[in-house]
């Protein structure tokens, strides 16, 4: 390489809106206009700067991009810090998610954790005006986080489903999902379902429940004809609740996430339960923790990927004044497997 590209590569590296404009002999609000799209500028002068900045690859700093336009140019994603191990696989897939529209949109991410009776770094983040926004990546029935948010005037969109007023949510369709799996295998003839949950405090698993009951009803089965186990929180709870179906009859377990659904599957044949000649199993979500169970698991199909990208999207247009939909349902596919043939 030359002397002189060598000159060129390093000038074009540190450009600068003061370098623009005396190249073009212009002020630095004139550029400053010209690159933003607004304040009155002549056409011809805009198309000047705009020609120059595509010839030597000008890249504005993010700094002063966002002092000019009063923007952190920073997304804050939150999600539960005391998350079980099963379920870090969601919040990782949905994070890449936001991750990859906030890339695409010259935002960066900053995390911030929060705990069941602490959730400082959430607060931190919000009153030092380190974000422009926030996607909140769980909801609680009756959820601090979602009211402080709501108190200080901050643009921010949740993954899941809220009750609070005017929130904005991005969830999986989990009713209609949950509805639909249940009214399935009772059609298929099974006559005693039980469902085991987790935390009751969760909004997912409240919708969960409703979708099962609702396929209950649906089938014509009265709510009563079910056993439901819920806030089995740990192994011990889970196994206790899949002894109290094997002692009463039930021929289909029906787990409301992935992580209960292993630890069933464990129990049943720790106690030489075979599945699915005498126990039929289901699972009100799908991961890779359930990948190589043989056979293969009866499951609902989500794309929390998916749920990132559409909540950021939606929060990058909340931000900037666009209008959004107050609630977007992603869709899911029913598998059919070999647990409860």
């Amino acid at each position: 390489m030359s002397e002189n590209s060598e000159q060129t590569t390093s000038k074009t590296a540190r450009i600068t809106i003061s370098d623009i404009a005396e190249a073009l002999d212009i002020s630095k609000t004139t550029v400053s206009r010209a690159i933003s799209g607004k304040g009155r500028i002549g056409e011809k002068t805009r198309e000047r700067v705009l020609a120059y900045i595509e010839k030597y690859n000008y890249h504005p700093n993010p700094m002063a991009k966002g002092l000019a336009q009063l923007k952190t140019y920073n997304i804050g994603w939150v999600m539960p810090g005391d998350v079980e191990v099963a379920s870090l696989p969601f919040f990782q897939r949905c994070m890449l998610g936001v991750s990859q529209v906030a890339a695409d949109n010259d935002y960066d991410i900053l995390l911030a954790m929060v705990y069941e009776k602490d959730m400082s770094q959430l607060e931190r983040i919000v009153q030092n005006h380190k974000v422009d926004g926030i996607v909140l990546g769980r909801t609680l029935i009756e959820d601090e986080r979602v009211e402080f948010l709501r108190s200080r005037d901050i643009p921010f969109v949740v993954i899941g489903s809220s009750t609070a007023p005017g929130v904005i949510q991005i969830d999986n369709d989990h009713i209609s999902a949950c509805r639909e799996l249940t009214s399935i295998l009772l059609m298929k003839g099974l006559k005693k379902l039980a469902l085991i949950g987790g935390d009751s405090s969760h909004m997912v698993n409240r919708t969960r429940r409703q979708g099962f009951l609702m396929g209950l009803e649906n089938c014509g089965i009265d709510k009563e004809a079910a056993s439901i186990f819920m806030d089995c929180r740990d192994r011990d709870e889970i196994a206790g609740a899949v002894e109290r179906c094997m002692r009463d009859g039930t021929d289909c377990i029906v787990c409301m996430d992935d992580g209960i659904c292993s630890v069933a599957l464990e129990k049943l044949k720790e106690n030489k339960i075979l599945v699915p000649k005498q126990m039929r199993v289901a699972s009100f979500y799908d991961s890779v923790l359930l990948d190589n169970h043989i056979p293969a698991v009866t499951s609902l199909q989500y794309d929390p990927r998916n749920l990132g990208v559409v909540a950021a999207r939606t929060l990058i247009d909340l931000i900037n004044g666009k209008p959004v939909e107050p609630v977007t349902y992603l869709g899911y596919e029913v598998a059919l497997r070999g647990s409860t043939q």
